[in-house]
């Protein structure tokens, strides 16, 4: 049986690739806190740590007709970020991929009604929600990595449902598992002609007082490790548009039992800001007994009725 032996919320801003100098240019002499703590973590955790593959939420890959999970052997080469290409530019990877796991997640999406692919491609473009991350905490250390796309027609019961099937395609493998899901929490940027105003990390530079505070209440409930708070006031969050709808914490709930998860957060670092959003690392130990297994999903007659259709991506 395999399972999560450890999960985090962790920010994968830019601003963390960019040369010492630079950060301490933008950030009025200081080092962006983020930093370190992705070194404690690492140090902490990824390095000490007994498990095999770590499975990436990842914020920044939008997928349209289903959920995609990366299923390379191997993946390797040289990443150029088409939003940042001045920033973060022929930054070099290589990482084992977890085909079997992969595959496996597939099989499972089908047991909690949606749609969920695995892809071998190499040419599947990769993206710096995982790559930044890998850079800091897998790098050198030989494990299995994967990625999970966030499909961006889903909404938080998607959601849910594609983390549900993660979980349970980890139970049924013989993997341990760290689960991240890597985006931030408030992801609202100033415009153009005034974002260079709010590159340094203090969180007065949050683009509301409003957001700031739901990002902390939020911080908070976790650190308590009421995740089922965080869930029932999603509505709540939503007008300060969390990035990616927050569909990466969403995924993490559903693989690790949602509403019954209980698991406190370490923070690493300080909460910060990047350009008006809100970014924090924390991290949720393996409680003693394990994370609660993934709820079952309801059979959808929506779904039986689609997916007794043509093949996707018919549906594009």
């Amino acid at each position: 049986m395999g399972e999560v032996v450890g999960a985090g919320l962790l920010a994968h801003v830019p601003t963390i690739m960019l040369p010492p100098e630079t950060r301490l240019e933008l950030n009025d002499g200081k080092e962006i806190s983020l930093v370190p703590g992705l070194h404690q973590l690492r140090a902490d955790v990824f390095e000490t740590l007994d498990y095999d593959t770590v499975v990436v939420l990842d914020s920044h890959w939008f997928t349209t007709v289903e959920f995609v999970v990366t299923a390379q052997d191997r993946r390797a080469g040289l990443f150029t970020a088409e939003e940042l290409p001045r920033g973060m530019c022929r930054i070099p990877y290589d990482w084992r991929g977890d085909p079997e796991l992969a595959f496996a997640m597939e099989d499972t999406g089908r047991e909690h009604s949606t749609w969920v692919t695995a892809i071998d491609d190499p040419y599947l473009p990769m993206y710096y929600a995982t790559l930044n991350l890998w850079k800091f905490l897998g790098e050198g250390l030989d494990k299995r990595w994967v990625s999970v796309s966030v499909a961006q027609t889903g909404d938080r019961e998607d959601f849910l449902r594609a983390g549900r099937a993660v979980g349970d395609a980890i139970a049924r493998s013989d993997r341990k598992v760290l689960l991240i899901a890597s985006g931030a929490l408030s992801h609202t940027f100033h415009k153009l002609r005034h974002l260079r105003d709010h590159e340094a990390s203090d969180p007065s530079h949050i683009h509301s007082k409003e957001a700031y505070a739901a990002d902390l209440d939020r911080i908070a409930w976790f650190k308590e490790g009421d995740h089922a708070r965080v869930l029932d006031t999603m509505d709540e969050f939503m007008p300060f548009r969390p990035e990616a709808m927050f569909a990466h914490y969403l995924m993490l709930a559903g693989a690790c039992g949602e509403s019954d998860l209980r698991a406190t957060a370490r923070q690493y670092g300080e909460y910060e800001n990047s350009i008006g959003t809100g970014q924090v690392h924390l991290w949720f130990d393996r409680p003693d007994g394990g994370f609660p297994a993934p709820h079952r999903t309801p059979v959808d007659p929506d779904f039986v009725r689609q997916s007794g259709g043509p093949d996707l991506p018919a549906a594009g």
